[in-house]
């Protein structure tokens, strides 16, 4: 499949056509006739449509190239000219032309150490969100479909920038520069396009324009109307960005609500605004060249202390929230934003199970390297291990409890023991939260692996740290606080139980009281393996079996993966299906007598 990537970014785009007649009462500037957008079409359309089949048949495919050097034609940046666009960012005002800015804003400071210095605008929302709701009725008439092609374009020009964009992900969420180009730049475009796709489907399930509607009434005449049916947006939604994965968490939701008719604020993470910024400046662009109005999409920045995000999570014009972050805060929104339809993502304790395997130095070396990735800072790491006290059996003889953790400790070693992969593996800590969780990790019971200080040697304010293994006896009431708490970062508990059986009912108990967005399980034994199985859909967790190549649990592919449930504590929605999208608009009916 050929990327993705715009040939001319310099077109000027023009709007579809609504696809029903002019509604009577309507004033000229809805009504007036727009030419159809065939530069969007024979651009996008495509796209969509293998989209669309890609989330039927849940193959492998991304339009989006995930190789650096695949850019730097077609109007795309390279390495070097997405490096000097970064630079040119910084230490100067981030300008949007926003409606009720009444002030600038910024501080962010790289985890690898350089403050940016780059300023936002900071609104006032009695000015914005009603100057953001002007555009809706343009917006609506649309349509699904030059709603769809719109996000299209501005995920394309997106793609473009992605050099850009990950220097801004790597310098806000301390992802070394790879991570930061792939996970925030064609993993998070995969996941705004997947939404996209799904909002499209949900919206088009009821046919569009008017339908002919006659009731037989014997001798007497039929009985007819005409019934027009609308997808309409809910209106203003709010997406509260995190720290750790700014595009690739955001873009969900941003999509979603876009794409079925609503105007979307972002609001970012003060430690992580620049991504979730350009991204807003892009797409004001591209709905501006569309001719419909910038405002549709707006950014609110915060001032140091000010936490926006209450505020507007409970102001009347926010009907849809998206959200990724501590459970303390989702459960807030979930119980306090009443007036709105809130996606969460929260926390969870990931957990895997470890009963036999028959590839003894895949599964140690699988393990290894996600524990590793980014520090453990993704909410889809495993922290729990449980393995029987009595041992596992494997292809290289019996292990027993300690010799497992202590193979295990001796992977991740190895495979950090390089500062330079160990840098490009781990990234930089994101917060001093996640260093202080760290350190308080290594008093929590007997350390099977300490964590090392390693030094970067282009950022030495860097923080980097290896993982830490505590190994804790999960008999013991004292360490049950330990591993069925979250404890985000490069911390993992090797926990010990009785027996397999044990294992899979603290499994259950663990994802039932706490949640999971992922779960892991290491088995030969056919009535485990469906033991396991059995827990995960009954609990509603997404499984990941045996993994011992190059896929890991902490990974997840667009179109084919969902991320998290909805179904256990640590998230209300899943990334993507029907239900992430389907509650964002509402199909309004107009009759009319025929």
């Amino acid at each position: 499949m050929d990327p993705l990537v715009p040939t001319d970014r310099s077109v000027t785009l023009t709007p579809y056509a609504s696809p029903r007649p002019a509604r009577r009462g309507v004033g000229p500037s809805m009504t007036t006739a727009q030419p159809t957008t065939d530069v969007l079409a024979e651009k996008h359309r495509s796209t969509l449509d293998q989209a669309l089949a890609t989330i039927r048949t849940r193959a492998y495919w991304s339009p989006y190239p995930e190789h650096p050097k695949a850019y730097g034609a077609d109007g795309s940046l390279d390495a070097a000219a997405g490096l000097a666009a970064h630079e040119a960012v910084l230490n100067g005002r981030f300008d949007l032309d926003q409606p009720g800015t009444d002030g600038w804003t910024g501080g962010e400071v790289s985890p690898y150490g350089p403050a940016l210095g780059v300023e936002y605008p900071h609104a006032d929302v009695d000015v914005l969100l009603p100057a953001m709701r002007a555009g809706l009725p343009a917006w609506r008439d649309a349509g699904p479909e030059t709603r769809a092609l719109v996000c299209l374009e501005i995920l394309a020009r997106i793609s473009a920038r992605t050099h850009e964009f990950a220097h801004a992900v790597m310098h806000t969420s301390g992802q070394a520069y790879m991570m930061a180009f792939q996970a925030g730049g064609p993993h998070a475009q995969d996941r705004g396009l997947e939404a996209v796709a799904y909002a499209y489907e949900e919206q088009t399930r009821t046919p569009a324009g008017r339908a002919a509607w006659s009731k037989p009434q014997g001798k007497r005449d039929p009985l007819e109307l005409s019934k027009e049916f609308t997808p309409v947006g809910r209106g203003v939604a709010l997406v509260i960005g995190c720290n750790t994965f700014p595009t690739w968490n955001g873009y969900p939701g941003l999509f979603a609500s876009l794409a079925t008719g609503n105007a979307v604020l972002v609001k970012p993470h003060p430690r992580a605004v620049l991504p979730l910024a350009l991204t807003v400046k892009v797409a004001r662009e591209v709905l501006a060249e569309s001719g419909f109005d910038p405002n549709l999409v707006a950014l609110a920045t915060e001032r140091p202390g000010e936490g926006i995000a209450k505020t507007l999570a409970v102001r009347p014009e926010i009907r849809i929230i998206d959200y990724t972050g501590s459970t303390e805060f989702g459960d807030w929104l979930e119980a306090n934003a009443r007036q709105a339809q809130v996606y969460t993502e929260k926390a969870g304790v990931n957990t895997v199970l470890i009963d036999s395997t028959d590839d003894y130095k895949g599964m140690l070396s699988n393990l290894a390297f996600s524990l590793s990735l980014y520090s453990g800072q993704m909410c889809t790491t495993p922290q729990n291990l449980l393995i029987p006290r009595d041992g596992i059996t494997t292809d290289q003889g019996p292990r027993s409890y300690d010799e497992v953790v202590a193979d295990l400790a001796a992977a991740v070693g190895g495979l950090l023991g390089d500062d330079a992969r160990a840098n490009a593996l781990l990234g930089a800590l994101v917060n001093p939260d996640v260093k202080a969780r760290l350190e308080a990790a290594a008093g929590l019971g007997e350390v099977a692996l300490a964590s090392r200080e390693v030094a970067h040697p282009d950022f030495p304010e860097a923080v980097v740290r290896t993982p830490v293994m505590v190994k804790l006896d999960g008999s013991k009431p004292d360490a049950e606080a330990a591993y069925l708490s979250e404890c985000f970062g490069p911390v993992s508990f090797a926990v010990s139980v009785d027996s397999t059986a044990d294992g899979l009912e603290l499994l259950r108990r663990t994802i039932r009281d706490k949640g999971a967005m992922t779960v892991g399980a290491y088995t030969t034994s056919a009535d485990t393996e469906r033991a396991v199985e059995e827990i995960c859909l009954e609990e509603s967790a997404q499984l990941s079996l045996n993994l011992t190549g190059g896929v890991y649990v902490n990974q997840t592919a667009a179109f084919s993966d969902f991320h998290g449930s909805g179904g256990n504590p640590a998230a209300n929605a899943a990334l993507c299906d029907g239900a992430f999208v389907s509650n964002r608009f509402r199909v309004v009916e107009v009759r009319r007598q025929a």
